[in-house]
Parts: C-alpha cells; sequence; structure tokens
C-alpha cells in the first residue's frame, strides 16, 4: 500500500492565552546594573530552575537559623580541596552550619591545609614508585589523633579537631574546619569506609580506634538528623557515595527510635548529579514530609554564591 500522509485540516487548536506556561516574562531575570549590591544581584536571577532553587535553599538555611533547628553541611572531600574553608568557617561562626559531616579524606586535607597551608598530590606522577599518600605527618599525626581522641571517647572529627587545636606551630589553624568546629564546640563527624583513605596506609592506623570512633560519629550525626523536623536543614555538597548513604541510614535509624522528621530541607550540591546523592538526599527521605533539591554547578562558585546570599540575608 502507498503510505498515506495525515490530512491536517482538521487538526483543533485552542488560544495560546487559555493556555497554562510554565514561563512568564515576569519570572525573566534582568541585567545587572553596575556598582549594584549582592542583594540585587542575586534578586535579578531569573525565577526559574535553578537560581530559584538557590534562593529556596538559603531562604530555608535562614528559616532554620532562625527557629535554631540543625543544619547540617555534609561535605566531600573536594569541597576542602577547592580552597572554601574559609567560605565555610565563616558561615560556621555566623549560625549557618551547626553540624559538619566529613569523608575520611577531609580530615586529610583539613589536617595538611591546617599544618603546612597546602594539599593535593599529584597522584599520577607517585602513584608509580609507590609514595602516594606517604607524607610522614600526615598519616603519624592523624592516626594519633584518632587514637588519643577514641582513649577519651571523643568520635573521629573531634579527635582530629582537638589535635589541630592544641597542636603547635600549626601556622594555618585558622583555616581548619575541623579545628573552628572544636572551638565552636559544632558537631563535626566524620565517616569512612577503611582503606579509602591514605592514612589507612600507615602503621599507626589502629583499625579499631578508627571504627570506635568513626561509628560514634554516626550516632552523633543521627541525633542531629533526628532534630531535623521543623524547619532543618541538610546539604549534600560533593558526596557521590558515602555521606548519602550514611545520611540515608541516619534517617532511618532516627525514625526508627520515634523522631519523625517531617517539615526539613535537603539538598544535593555537585557538578554531576549522581543516582545515590538524587535518591538518598532530595527524594527519598523528604517524600511527603519534606523538600528536596539538586543543583548542578562547580562548588569553588556555587557556594560562595550560596554564601553571600545568606552574609546578605542575615543581620550578624
Amino acid at each position: 500500500m502507498k503510505a498515506k500522509p495525515l490530512d491536517l485540516t482538521r487538526v483543533r487548536t485552542y488560544p495560546l492565552a487559555s493556555r497554562v506556561s510554565k514561563v512568564s516574562v515576569a519570572d525573566f531575570g534582568r541585567p545587572h546594573v553596575r556598582g549594584a549590591r549582592l542583594s540585587r544581584f542575586v534578586d535579578s536571577l531569573p525565577k526559574i530552575l535553578g537560581a530559584d532553587q538557590l534562593r529556596a535553599v538559603a531562604s530555608r538555611l535562614v528559616e532554620g537559623r532562625k527557629k535554631r533547628r540543625p543544619l547540617i553541611w555534609g561535605m566531600g572531600a573536594h569541597v576542602l580541596k577547592v580552597g572554601l574553608a574559609p567560605v565555610v568557617i565563616d558561615l560556621m561562626e555566623r549560625g549557618f552550619i551547626t553540624a559538619i559531616a566529613l569523608n575520611g579524606a577531609g580530615i586529610v586535607h583539613d589536617f595538611e591545609t591546617a599544618i603546612s597551608g597546602q594539599t593535593s598530590e599529584e597522584v599520577d606522577v607517585v602513584l608509580g614508585s609507590g609514595q602516594f599518600g606517604m607524607a610522614r605527618e600526615t598519616g603519624e599525626e592523624i592516626n594519633r589523633a584518632i587514637v588519643a581522641g577514641d582513649r577519651d571517647g571523643l568520635g573521629l572529627g573531634a579527635s582530629v579537631g582537638r589535635y589541630l587545636a592544641g597542636r603547635r606551630a600549626t601556622k594555618f589553624r585558622r583555616l581548619s574546619i575541623l579545628a573552628a568546629a572544636w572551638r565552636l564546640d559544632i558537631p563535626a563527624t566524620v565517616h569512612v569506609a577503611l582503606g579509602t583513605d591514605i592514612v589507612h596506609m600507615h602503621p599507626t592506623c589502629d583499625p579499631a580506634a578508627v571504627g570506635r570512633a568513626s561509628h560514634l560519629d554516626f550516632r552523633t550525626l543521627a541525633g542531629q538528623v533526628a532534630k531535623l523536623g521543623g524547619g532543618g536543614v541538610y546539604l549534600n555538597i560533593g558526596s557521590a557515595v558515602l555521606l548519602p548513604e550514611v545520611f540515608l541510614k541516619a534517617v532511618t535509624l532516627a525514625r526508627n527510635l520515634g523522631h519523625p522528621i517531617k517539615h526539613f530541607t535537603t539538598a544535593n550540591f555537585d557538578f554531576i548529579q549522581g543516582y545515590r546523592p538524587n535518591m538518598n538526599v532530595v527524594n527519598r527521605p523528604t517524600k511527603g514530609v519534606g523538600r528536596g533539591y539538586a543543583l548542578t554547578g562547580h562548588h569553588e562558585i556555587m557556594i560562595p554564591l550560596l554564601a553571600a546570599i545568606l552574609v546578605e540575608a542575615s543581620t550578624t
């Protein structure tokens, strides 16, 4: 049979004005005015998708601080490696971060920054010679701090934070997130998988101490997560697997023990949106009881922008 094209003469249409549209000129962005304040720039961003979601997350953080709810920032090590420690510490001091959660690599970069002002080795250059991760001070001192802290009943984050806060000749201590957390009495938890971090390769590593201290940190984080209801916020920034898994378990543990965790906000900030952050942070925990956001972009741009919005929105 010869193919017969459809006849378009009887296609039904409707007036454009009667249609519900997702984009309106009222939502359009506005050109930046030279010399204008940051708050005006933020207001000039389109009220659409990512820009609108960024404002929403900032608004939830401002509201959460007013309500004295937990504002938990879970951060992968990349956040530290791109130079954001001063921004994070400032937000801690301003009350926009009430708890910190890091992966194991986070303490490595935090420690090295604090004692030497530099971190992040060239793995490709040193892997072939077997020198990757073998910096003496990093391995010896972090493991020593963990053993001492475990002996005193501290979690892993507090152990390293206490050590850096009291360590002599720590030239860049002011740039240590963990030392700042110890100074400000902010819970700083570290969640490790044994074998993932360079300090686990050193002879000074005590696996039992690492395990106990990190498990205590998991329980500490779960205690903060249990209080998220009523306006709290959890941000996952740059952790693709470990922290999203830890957060999901903390949520279910808290709910198992009778903490409902409703009316709260989560967000995932990363330059690639992965399965676990979106499932375990943005979608599953908030389903029917909260709101989750996914914002895509480089941490070294997105987090300072978020921080600037928060500083502009606050009176202190």
